[in-house]
């Protein structure tokens, strides 16, 4: 298996890629996927890992090769938006015969492949999460369920950052949520804005066609003064109500070593 790790925001730290290939060498054996990890994740300009075309031209160069067998996100941090609709618009039939992997901000480019039906999404840890606390964990889950391709889910899914996912709603990049559950979680907002994400999320046309809402974790949560009065569960069953959605419970993702894999199905 030949896995290609490209970076659509941030800059991947140098000491990452040794660290996956002695971990991926060391778990699977003779199993190992080949992991190669394009130029363009150490590139710098300015926030990003490279200019926007950069960005762009390697992730279509990656999803576009049939050589390559899964795409894999280096990283989150900002600007996966301002390369997503237009990769997607480039990727040809090779791309549609793949999984991605990551979460957080690179969440725009797995809301636009499911949108447009290419390949499959995957909420995942990605290399970034090896420097994590327990990090070495969450990178080998991602990677057993690429040599593996085990499921741990069962039915519909889509999983996302509930800020990107508030940001990228009425977008081009909405996917059609008919029939799925829609998980979301959070890092460092005070409660008060993952309140007004909850609001915007819910009162969307499409949202409301989803079969549910699940709550992962929304840690650490930034101190609200004052005390905001509710905690992010009892915000999230509140605009379930408002809005009609069924709200079912915890999911175990987040920013965290122990985020879970989620394939979109």
């Amino acid at each position: 298996m030949k896995i290609a790790v490209v970076a659509p925001a941030n800059p991947l730290p140098a000491d990452v890629p040794q660290k996956i290939m002695t971990l991926a060498r060391d778990r699977f054996g003779d199993e190992a996927p080949e992991i190669t990890f394009h130029p363009q994740c150490f590139q710098s300009a300015g926030h990003f890992a490279g200019t926007d075309q950069m960005r762009e031209n390697a992730l279509v160069e990656v999803a576009n090769d049939p050589a390559i067998d899964a795409v894999w996100f280096a990283r989150g941090g900002y600007g996966s938006n301002r390369i997503a609709e237009q990769a997607i618009s480039r990727m040809g039939p090779a791309a549609a015969k793949k999984p991605y992997l990551g979460y957080s901000d690179n969440g725009f480019i797995l809301a636009g492949l499911l949108a447009k039906g290419i390949g499959q999404p995957v909420h995942a840890p990605m290399p970034s999460d090896i420097n994590r606390p327990g990090g070495d964990a969450a990178v080998a889950r991602s990677l057993e369920w690429l040599v593996h391709r085990s499921d741990p889910s069962s039915g519909k899914y889509a999983a996302f950052n509930l800020m990107v996912f508030c940001q990228l709603l009425g977008t081009p990049l909405q996917p059609d949520l008919t029939g799925r559950i829609l998980m979301l979680e959070e890092i460092d907002e005070p409660l008060y804005a993952i309140d007004r994400c909850f609001f915007q999320v819910t009162a969307n046309p499409g949202v409301r066609k989803a079969a549910g809402i699940m709550l992962g974790r929304c840690a650490p949560v930034t101190p609200n003064k004052p005390d905001f009065g509710m905690d992010e569960e009892a915000i999230a069953k509140h605009w379930c109500a408002v809005s009609g959605i069924p709200y079912l419970g915890r999911a175990d993702i987040g920013h965290d070593a122990d985020n879970k894999v989620v394939p979109f199905g």
